[in-house]
């Protein structure tokens, strides 16, 4: 089976090329940044293209020809200020993947969409496949998985010779990712010793609540999406959801009780003057994202998280503790330069995303 995957380097592609089961696919990597000729990356043939590209359409048709499949994981989450910009990736490239699986006769498509593109529900509320997908209001990444989620609607009516699967993880997690998520979350000032110190307070809201599923959990979810041929959507989730207390006790040694509107408060200001990475947008998303029940993964799927959360996110400390870096340039980002005054990651709000696209 040939199988091609684009952002193939990133945290999940890099679990799929080691997941089991899959040693007879013919697989293709397509990677804007190309990893080293290592293992797991050795196992795939590799293609340079960044698909926000204008001229990345017909080199991902030649790659997409005679596949079998094509897995669509390439997304900008959290990007830095030197990136190409959130939508050119997300959107435009997704539109040049739809395009060339199109053009090239995909007869099966596989896309990483999120929990986060749902519409907010009440705090423990578990929702299913079928809940509204009009993300949460203020974040980019949301809502442009919500969106990511409407044009996947209108593909299927569309073509409906492909088969489209898309699977909704939670927070996806692994120690190989831990340099890219401190870069995403933690202020390059912070030594990453003390990390897991007991003395260290950790700033967080009481309600927060917390899903997580290990990267090698949500590459064996795909693997049994290919081999079945599955349609639709797959919520993916591990157990048990993660309290404020647990994460405090997992990443530090205590909770200190500050409440979300203060934290976003400082967040807007530190943010922009590039003493921490974290925009305040991702506290209102991690504040009002689903919890999801993944259900239909275990019936239909067979799929079995290996990794409790809490395993998962043990992992994930350590890792970052130990300033591990991963096996690949995204999962390896070199610490930013320290420069006062100036932010180190784009703009999460919508309209700010929108106006970094058309250079405004």
């Amino acid at each position: 089976m040939k199988v091609v995957v684009t952002g193939a380097s990133g945290s999940v592609g890099t679990a799929l090329l080691r997941c089991p089961g899959i040693e007879n696919w013919e697989l293709t990597g397509i990677a804007r940044r190309r990893p080293p000729a290592r293992q797991p990356y050795a196992r795939a043939r590799w293609i340079d293209c960044d698909i926000g590209d204008p001229a990345a359409v017909p080199v991902l048709t030649e790659a997409f020809t005679a596949a079998s499949a094509v897995v669509h994981l390439a997304w900008a989450v959290h990007p830095r200020r030197t990136d190409p910009p959130m939508n050119r990736t997300n959107e435009a490239g997704t539109e040049h993947v739809l395009r060339a699986a199109v053009a090239a006769g995909v007869a099966q498509l596989v896309c990483a969409s999120s929990v986060a593109a749902y519409t907010p529900a009440d705090r423990w509320t578990r929702v299913e496949e079928t809940h509204p997908r009009a993300g949460v209001p203020g974040s980019a990444y949301s809502l442009g998985k919500a969106a990511l989620e409407t044009r996947l609607d209108e593909f299927e009516h569309r073509q409906p010779g492909i088969r489209v699967a898309r699977i909704r993880p939670c927070g996806i997690v692994q120690g190989d990712a831990a340099a890219e998520l401190g870069d995403w979350l933690l202020s390059p000032w912070l030594p990453r010793s003390v990390i897991g110190c007991r003395a260290l307070p950790v700033p967080l809201w009481k309600d927060l609540r917390l899903q997580l599923v290990h990267a090698a959990d949500v590459a064996t979810a795909i693997r049994a999406i290919l081999r079945d041929r599955a349609v639709g959507a797959f919520d993916l989730a591990a157990e048990p959801v993660l309290s404020a207390p647990t994460l405090a006790s997992l990443f530090g040694g205590f909770r200190a009780p500050v409440p979300r509107a203060v934290l976003t408060t400082g967040a807007g200001p530190t943010w922009r003057l590039g003493l921490q990475p974290l925009h305040p947008a991702w506290l209102g998303l991690a504040d009002r994202a689903c919890l999801v029940a993944a259900g239909r993964a275990g019936r239909e799927l067979g799929w079995v998280p290996e990794y409790d959360a809490v395993t998962a996110c043990r992992e994930l400390a350590a890792a970052m503790r130990a300033d591990r870096p991963g096996p690949s340039p995204p999962l390896a980002p070199v610490r930013p330069r320290l420069r006062f005054g100036q932010p180190t990651h784009q703009d999460q709000r919508p309209e700010r995303s929108r106006a970094a696209e058309s250079g405004g």
